[in-house]
C-alpha cells in the first residue's frame, strides 16, 4: 500500500537499456547508455530484488528494456522469476524482433503474457519510426500466437503527422488475429518536444478516427493485465481497442499499482517523476534482506499521487534508460 491508499503489486523490471531499434519516442539520437553495462544488475541481483518485492506483496512482474530480448540470459531470468514464491505472473514487453526465435523457450520458462510494439504496418514507415524490420516483428507475433501465451497485446504509440493513418489498418490487423490493440499517447520521455502539437495526438483524436469506420462500444469490464487502458469493442469488426491517455485522461493515476526497476538498479516509484532510490548500491555492499525491504518500502511511500507530465516535465534520462 502506498501513501495514497493504492495497492502496489506490479513491478516492471528493466533488464537492459540496450535496444536493437531506435524508436523516435524512446531513444534520442546519440544515446549510448549501454556502454556502462557493468553498472547493470546481474541476473542474480534482478531475481533477488524480485524475491524481496514478492515478500512485500508484489505479484506481477514484467521484463522490459530497452529491448529485453537482446539480453542473453533473458530466458533464465524469466524462469527464475516464474519460480519465485508469491509470483502470479511474469510478462514481457518487446519490440518483437527476436520473438520468433525466443517465444517457445520463454513460454516454456513460465512467461505468461507478451506486449508487442507495432507502430505501423507500412514497412517503410515502420523502419522510419523504429529503424527495425516489420517482417521480423510480424514473424514474432505469429510465433507468440502459436506458442499459446495467455494474452498478447499490440501497442501503438500515437504520433501526429507520423502514424495516424496506420490506426485503422492496425485495428483491422488486430481484429484479424484476435489480439487487443492499445493506442498510447506520446509521453515526454525522450524530449519535451513530444508535447508540441506537431507531434502529440491525444487518444480522443484516435477515437474520432476510428469512429469514421466503426462504432466504439465501451467495455468497462475489460481488464487485460494491470495497466490503465480503457477498452472499447468495435461493433462491426469485433476489434478490441484500448486507449492509454496519460496526458489527457482525468484521474489517470488514481489506480496506479506499479513501480519500476531500472537496468542500473534504481527503483523508480513513478515514470513521470524524477524520484529514484539506489538499490544497486545496497545490493553490492552486501545488504541484508531487511535492508532491501526497507528501501522498497520507502520507495512505495514516496510514490506521488500523480505524474508530472502536465507540469512542464523535463526528462533527466530517456525512456530506454528508465524501462518501458
Amino acid at each position: 500500500m502506498d501513501a495514497h491508499g493504492r495497492t502496489l503489486d506490479y513491478l516492471r523490471l528493466s533488464i537492459t537499456d540496450r535496444c536493437n531499434e531506435r524508436c523516435l519516442y524512446c531513444m534520442p539520437e546519440g544515446y549510448h547508455g549501454w556502454r556502462s553495462r557493468p553498472d547493470h544488475l546481474t541476473r542474480e541481483e534482478i531475481v533477488r530484488v524480485a524475491r524481496t518485492a514478492a515478500r512485500l506483496g508484489f505479484r506481477k512482474f514484467r521484463l522490459t528494456g530497452g529491448e529485453p530480448l537482446v539480453r542473453a540470459d533473458v530466458v533464465d531470468i524469466a524462469r527464475d522469476l516464474a519460480s519465485l514464491p508469491g509470483v502470479s505472473c511474469v510478462a514481457l514487453s518487446t519490440n518483437g524482433l527476436r520473438l520468433a526465435e525466443l517465444a517457445a523457450p520463454l513460454r516454456a520458462a513460465g512467461l505468461r503474457t507478451v506486449n508487442i510494439s507495432l507502430d505501423a504496418l507500412n514497412p517503410e514507415l515502420y523502419r522510419r519510426i523504429t529503424g527495425g524490420s516489420l517482417a521480423r516483428v510480424l514473424a514474432g507475433i505469429r510465433a507468440a500466437v502459436a506458442c499459446g501465451f495467455e494474452c498478447i497485446k499490440l501497442n501503438c504509440v500515437l504520433m501526429r503527422g507520423v502514424n495516424e493513418q496506420e490506426i485503422w489498418p492496425l485495428t483491422l490487423f488486430a481484429a484479424e488475429h484476435g489480439l487487443p490493440l492499445r493506442l498510447i499517447e506520446l509521453m515526454p520521455i525522450t524530449s519535451t518536444e513530444v508535447l508540441d502539437e506537431r507531434h502529440f495526438l491525444p487518444v480522443a483524436a484516435a477515437m474520432r478516427l476510428l469512429q469514421q469506420h466503426d462504432d466504439l462500444i465501451p467495455v468497462p469490464e475489460a481488464r487485460l493485465g494491470w495497466g490503465p487502458a480503457r477498452y472499447y469493442r468495435l461493433r462491426h469488426t469485433g476489434a478490441l481497442v484500448g486507449f492509454i491517455g496519460a496526458l489527457t485522461t482525468p484521474h489517470f493515476c488514481d489506480q496506479c499499482n506499479k513501480m519500476r526497476l531500472t537496468a542500473d538498479g534504481k527503483i523508480r516509484p513513478c515514470l513521470g517523476d524524477h524520484g529514484e532510490l539506489d538499490l544497486r548500491a545496497l545490493l553490492r555492499r552486501g545488504a541484508s534482506d531487511a535492508e532491501l525491504e526497507q528501501l522498497l518500502q520507502e520507495a512505495m511511500a514516496r510514490k506521488p499521487l500523480a505524474h508530472s507530465f502536465r507540469q512542464g516535465f523535463t526528462p533527466c534520462r530517456p525512456m530506454t534508460a528508465i524501462g518501458g
